[in-house]
């Protein structure tokens, strides 16, 4: 997308705005699957949690993609945007038997990550086809909280306990049709995944009904200029390569699956949002703008950095700017960030506004939550409209009138 398309958009539907654009979401799937073209058996499963818009899965669901889904609320979202059962996969962590067993009645793959609801769901429901995530105590991603699959993870069943879920399995005849594996986001060294899938493959061994083997995600994608990303396609040659060996050692063709999430939406994502306020203090030109954390919180939670311009005047010069929000704390997008002269009423463009940013968003000193729009073939289509006074209040109950006498 072009910065005009962008400030028409944001005149257009107002501001803060998110726009995402359709191509770049189809190129990255496309990439994906042509880097595993020489596997027999691939699936991608989008995880939407990195962007739940009923549009985007809708999009995706059009280009063949599966869902992965972490709660029974995204399950439902996944059928309301028309993905047969069959084609979600539901990964939940710490959640009750009971959401298991509503998930399971809707026709859903269900993948359980620790042992005591395993063996209670094997033991009701020992025909069920179910898969297990694995914890391969592999550090990898960036952000201690997007890191997944280290030894004092809460995800996942250690591989150390292979022999008792083994154990579990033997004992309730349980059908295990898939082994999940998720190391975690913002992996750089493809060889610690590959070692990873080691793990993984080993596992797999002991299953000998298996018909996938679910290796999660986590793949990096560039924040700014010459930033480090996965290398995809190489990632592609090799654990294509090894996957297929496994394979034929196996006896059984299986189907390679994917999570991915970040690395179909993230690039495609762009946050726009209007000046309020230039203010200059004793060291320090802030930019403010009318929002906060709570619209975009990855910055202040994750420490990320999306890079940040001025579409409004892009050949300026550049500038020092601490780019902040409007909440009644400290929201700081950005410190001393090279910036085209910034004036306001100037419409700020954030990048890779696409995963993990609106799906995060709150109403955070009761502000509302921004629209949404999807640039496809040359055109804006509002996706989620914004909210009114009348959202804030929708499931508010106020006292009756006696009680507040």
């Amino acid at each position: 997308m072009q910065s005009k398309d962008l400030l028409q958009l944001a005149e257009q539907f107002g501001s803060p705005i998110y726009v995402y654009d359709a191509e770049k979401i189809q190129s990255q799937y496309n990439r994906l699957t042509k880097a595993f073209s020489k596997v027999d058996k691939l699936r991608i499963n989008y995880a939407m949690k990195a962007l739940s818009n009923v549009a985007i899965l809708q999009l995706l669901k059009d280009m063949g993609a599966g869902l992965d889904t972490v709660s029974i609320q995204e399950v439902l979202l996944g059928l309301h945007a028309g993905y047969a059962p069959e084609k979600i996969f539901y990964t939940p962590n710490g959640v009750s038997l009971e959401e298991i067993e509503e998930v399971n009645a809707m026709g859903v793959q269900i993948n359980i990550d620790n042992l005591s609801i395993l063996e209670q769901f094997g033991t009701k429901h020992p025909n069920v086809p179910v898969c297990i995530r694995i914890n391969p105590h592999v550090m990898a991603g960036g952000n201690t909280n997007i890191s997944v699959g280290h030894i004092d993870s809460k995800f996942g069943i250690s591989i150390h306990q292979l022999p008792h879920l083994v154990r579990i399995v033997e004992n309730t005849k349980m059908n295990i049709v898939g082994i999940h594996m998720h190391t975690g986001s913002d992996i750089l060294d493809i060889e610690v995944f590959l070692y990873a899938a080691e793990i993984l493959f080993d596992a797999a061994k002991n299953f000998k009904n298996l018909e996938f083997l679910d290796f999660g995600s986590g793949f990096k994608v560039p924040y700014k200029k010459d930033d480090i990303e996965t290398d995809i396609e190489e990632l592609g040659k090799k654990l294509s390569k090894r996957f297929n060996a496994f394979c034929t050692e196996y006896g059984k063709e299986l189907t390679l699956i994917f999570e991915p999430g970040k690395f179909l939406v993230s690039e495609a994502g762009f946050f726009l949002a209007k000046v309020n306020v230039v203010k200059q203090t004793t060291s320090t030109v802030f930019a403010g703008i009318d929002s906060g954390f709570n619209h975009l919180i990855r910055p202040m939670l994750y420490g990320s950095q999306h890079h940040i311009e001025n579409i409004s005047n892009p050949k300026g010069k550049e500038r020092f700017y601490s780019v902040v929000g409007y909440i009644c704390e400290t929201d700081t997008f950005a410190n001393n960030r090279r910036i085209s002269e910034i004036k306001e009423g100037d419409i700020l463009c954030f990048r890779n506004a696409g995963a993990y940013c609106f799906s995060m968003a709150s109403n955070y000193n009761s502000r509302y939550k921004p629209a949404e729009v999807l640039w496809l073939n040359g055109e804006g289509h509002l996706i989620r409209a914004r909210e009114s006074f009348e959202d804030l209040l929708k499931n508010q109950i106020p006292l009756p009138i006696a009680a507040t006498v």
